[in-house]
């Protein structure tokens, strides 16, 4: 990616104030330019994360957490044999709430409860997600929410972004110079932005309601990482 440049040509000026007795004159500011260089890299996630869940309601709260712990124990079975023996389990969420009845001009009753768990199955072969998707649904899985896709090591792709956005900005900074007849003296200070990860958008599933979805391939994209930083260069008359 091309860099972004702020540019600031700095003459430069005396410290001391002119006429002011008693002080001397001061060492002149150096004349600078600011150049910010900004880089992009881009990875295939090799890591994926789902959320499962299974919601139960029923009229009394042992009911519904007592099914809803039968349902999810046969979810889980599928996932795991879906899965495979790489896949990471987690349960995310659970809760038993209670179901309101409305009635006007009367106090709100107690209906029913609803008990939801909620797993999520991290993916580190991401051949398996249809598999997996497939499995929880057929299983009794009515709430399948969304695939997040994500990086194992996400310092590769940071460190290299970084040093591309340095380098943008490093060459910018003698071009800048060059073409005014300066030359880069040193570098007087950095500053970055960044890096930040841009992740793949979610892949929404909502399943629910035991409906079966179709088994259809799910696409990972890429994940984006960028970087930009800032440097203050010293420039100096060019050599003749």
């Amino acid at each position: 990616m091309r860099a972004f440049l702020a540019v600031a040509l700095a003459a430069a000026s005396s410290w001391a104030l002119a006429g002011a007795p008693g002080f001397p004159p001061g060492p002149p500011r150096p004349a600078t330019i600011t150049v910010t260089g900004q880089a992009e890299v881009s990875e295939t996630p090799d890591r994926a994360y789902i959320d499962i869940g299974v919601t139960t309601q029923a009229r009394k709260s042992e009911a519904a957490a007592s099914r809803n712990a039968a349902q999810l124990s046969v979810v889980l079975a599928a996932v795991k044999r879906a899965a495979g023996s790489g896949a990471q389990l987690t349960t995310t969420e659970y809760s038993i709430s209670p179901d309101y009845s409305y009635s006007p001009g009367a106090a709100a009753t107690v209906a029913g409860y609803t008990a939801r768990d909620v797993l999520q199955v991290r993916l580190d072969d991401l051949r398996r997600i249809g598999p997996v998707l497939d499995a929880v649904t057929q299983a009794g899985s009515n709430d399948v929410q969304d695939i997040r896709f994500a990086l194992r090591d996400e310092q590769v792709p940071r460190t290299e972004a970084l040093r591309k956005a340095a380098l943008n900005a490093r060459q910018d900074a003698q071009a800048l110079a060059d073409a005014l007849g300066l030359r880069v003296v040193r570098i007087l200070s950095v500053d970055q932005q960044g890096p930040e990860l841009v992740p793949v958008p979610r892949v929404y599933m909502q399943a629910r309601g035991g409906v079966q979805m179709a088994s259809t391939p799910v696409e990972s994209g890429t994940i984006a990482v960028s970087a930009s930083v800032s440097l203050t260069v010293e420039v100096a008359p060019a050599k003749r």
